[in-house]
């Protein structure tokens, strides 16, 4: 079972009330959650949430050195920036996102820098307007792309000079956002 947004939200709601509800000795507490279950069920969800993200920057990672091509979409034909970022989600994790970078950002959840996890999105203002790159974050400031037409899929520091002037914002996915961009997509005329 993979767990969603919404069960992360349930379990977090849950875990608040009881707090509130039973002011207690945090081993008292500890005591209680673990009669409980929670305990366990939490460990579940945080190492399904690792081995989902391990899995995401090992596939991304499998692709270093596939050559840039501008609206390329897989490992035969080469990638561009947002169908790297695409193709990666899709086979690690399933996920559909948009196809564009800006379409990316706009269907994913804002986050803070400092809150950046590996598989996490980062966007780059690199063609003078926001959004125009995307990247996936791998952790340690590094992040992995496809940069540009003659370069190939490779990972970069996000502190070198010119990422940090042109960083633009950070995403987390989750399947509650793939779910409404796939229904948005559907619903829009091409």
């Amino acid at each position: 079972m993979v767990p969603s947004r919404s069960m992360f939200r349930r379990f977090f709601f849950l875990l608040l009330f009881c707090a509130n509800a039973y002011a207690a000795p945090a081993d008292e507490m500890e005591r209680m959650l673990a009669e409980r279950g929670l305990i366990v069920q939490l460990q579940e969800m945080r190492h399904s949430v690792a081995d989902r993200t391990s899995d995401l920057i090992s596939t991304a990672m499998g692709f270093i050195g596939v050559p840039y091509r501008r609206g390329g979409s897989s490992a035969e034909t080469g990638f561009d920036c947002s169908g790297f970022v695409r193709t990666i989600f899709e086979q690690a994790k399933g996920m559909v996102l948009p196809r564009r970078a800006n379409e990316q950002a706009a269907a994913t959840e804002v986050i803070d820098k400092k809150d950046l996890q590996p598989g996490d999105l980062v966007f780059f203002n690199t063609m003078r307007r926001a959004f125009s790159h995307v990247g996936i974050y791998v952790g340690d400031g590094k992040f992995i792309h496809a940069p540009r037409s003659g370069a190939k899929v490779r990972v970069e520091d996000m502190g070198a000079s010119y990422w940090q002037r042109r960083f633009n914002g950070a995403r987390r996915v989750t399947q509650d956002d793939v779910d409404t961009a796939a229904a948005i997509t559907a619903s829009v005329p091409r």
